[in-house]
């Protein structure tokens, strides 16, 4: 079936010399992988690799087999050119973390637009913005909604949040936050993109960053930390 999408692309991996193998979040079936041959070779290998960093999102026009295999790519634009995301350091480190973190975390082989479009729109913004520090934070808490596990608010009074029911508590269990670790995910959950960046210090988004990683793998099966978890670390230290 030939279809035309925007697609996100959350990781690409070179095969043999001259190929990729590309997994992509597509708006029209959700997650598809694709085969990208001689994307090393000729004359325009360099635009062709350039498609496939981190988060770009494509407009494709691919035909899809649907039977499990890799599918192939007929045309391949831009959708949105990023301005910043590419040149600044801090921008890019949290763009490979983000799509490390999505790679690993997106298991469910069918289309959510919503989600989709929230990404969309969250790149958008992260490329428009400078102040970013606390970007992958909200991000990270905020797909939690689209997967499923996003914190119960409803006792947001309580001192404690449990990791493992995903509900604030008066009691603090085995596998709860404490008290101040508890705070800190309360102002996270309040955040939006545009709110005061420097609510958190350093090691504040150090502690929440954890609390996120641990969240996601209590809650995920099979859940891998990223690789570029130390990286993203050193730029915000």
């Amino acid at each position: 079936m030939l279809v035309k999408t925007k697609a996100i692309v959350l990781s690409s991996l070179k095969y043999q010399e001259k190929s990729l193998i590309v997994k992509c979040f597509t708006l029209s079936d959700g997650l598809k992988s694709y085969f990208v041959a001689s994307a090393y070779s000729g004359k325009k290998s360099s635009q062709k690799i350039a498609y496939f960093q981190p988060l770009t999102i494509l407009e494709i026009e691919a035909n899809h087999k649907n039977k499990g295999t890799l599918e192939h790519f007929k045309d391949i634009k831009l959708a949105t050119a990023f301005q910043t995301i590419n040149t600044d350091v801090i921008k890019s480190t949290i763009v490979i973390f983000l799509s490390e973190m999505l790679h690993h975390s997106i298991q469910e082989e069918e289309k959510n637009e919503d989600l989709f479009t929230f990404l969309e729109t969250a790149l958008t913004w992260l490329d428009t913005h400078e102040e970013t520090s606390n970007f992958h934070l909200i991000l990270l808490l905020e797909i939690t909604k689209f997967l499923g596990f996003y914190p119960d608010t409803s006792d947001l009074d309580a001192k404690f949040f449990s990791m493992d029911e995903g509900g604030f508590t008066i009691f603090q269990g085995i596998n709860c936050l404490s008290e101040h670790e508890t705070s800190l995910l309360k102002k996270l959950v309040s955040l939006k993109f545009e709110s005061n960046q420097k609510i958190f210090n350093g090691i504040e988004r150090q502690i929440l960053l954890n609390i996120l990683l641990n969240y996601y793998s209590i809650h995920l099966d099979g859940f891998k930390k990223p690789k570029s978890l130390e990286v993203l670390k050193e730029v915000f230290a």
